[in-house]
């Protein structure tokens, strides 16, 4: 099933994307909801990003070239770091490079939603709560990073965290290919199998130092190709299950909110 948010005129709304149209919902999607009867077609719609997260967290460097890349021993603590809720946008939407500089970095990831509150949950377990997944992008200023390692600042600018176009909520996550095209050219393409750090690995960790809950959002890593990009470019951000996340890059000149 996808799950969607959208816009008709002023009113933001909820609703399940089936084909070209679009059923609307009511209610909570991790708990209970219902059609409303009412149906809208995509061209008639804009879509947002698909949910408001309760709070994002990534995970930095989780990829390899190839299988026999991946390492033997695992880093015992991995590089996770937060984005905020305020940095989410939707497809469409215009990614706006900070003032004082002239490019930033995009990176293409498998997003995980999770669908109920989870806490010291093993590994075996951890799909049972996963709510679905969608396609992020985990646009980054390198340029703002401390040579001591801090990521935050870097990651934090408003419209640095474009997800969409869709919650799917029946995907094997163990088979999916995480790709990116920059103005239509491919830069990324590599299955997920290729993570350094797994997804059940990363969410069970995770859940052993933080109380996860419904509406929170993990970003899974980012394969190799990710590049350095500039205004005017276009970058379109898929996972072939879930849809395409295609935003442009602007100038904060050249931005209208």
């Amino acid at each position: 099933m996808k799950f969607t948010r959208f816009m008709v005129g002023q009113d933001s709304l909820a609703g399940v994307l089936e084909g070209e149209t679009i059923r609307e919902i009511k209610g909570d999607i991790f708990t209970s909801w219902t059609y409303t009867g009412n149906v809208f077609s995509l061209g008639e719609v804009k879509l947002l990003a698909p949910l408001e997260p309760n709070q994002v967290i990534g995970i930095g460097a989780n990829y390899v070239a190839k299988t026999e890349d991946l390492p033997s021993d695992l880093p015992a603590i991995p590089v996770f770091f937060f984005k905020p809720t305020s940095s989410v946008i939707g497809p469409e939407d215009e990614i706006v490079i900070p003032e004082g500089i002239e490019q930033v970095k995009f990176e293409s990831e498998l997003a995980v939603v999770i669908g109920k509150e989870a806490r010291n949950v093993a590994e075996e377990d951890v799909l049972d709560y996963v709510f679905g997944y969608t396609v992020g992008n985990d646009v980054t200023a390198p340029q703002f990073f401390r040579e001591d390692g801090h990521w935050t600042i870097g990651k934090s600018f408003d419209t640095f965290t474009p997800l969409g176009p869709v919650i799917e909520t029946e995907l094997d996550p163990d088979t999916v290919r995480v790709e990116a095209k920059l103005n239509g050219v491919e830069k990324q393409n590599s299955p997920t199998e290729l993570m350094i750090i797994s997804l059940r690995k990363m969410v069970s960790y995770l859940t052993n130092v933080m109380t996860l809950k419904p509406g929170d959002v993990i970003l899974t890593g980012s394969p190799l190709g990710a590049e350095m990009v500039n205004a005017g470019d276009s970058i379109e951000c898929e996972i072939k299950e879930i849809g395409i996340l295609r935003n442009s890059f602007v100038t904060t000149k050249s931005h209208v909110s």
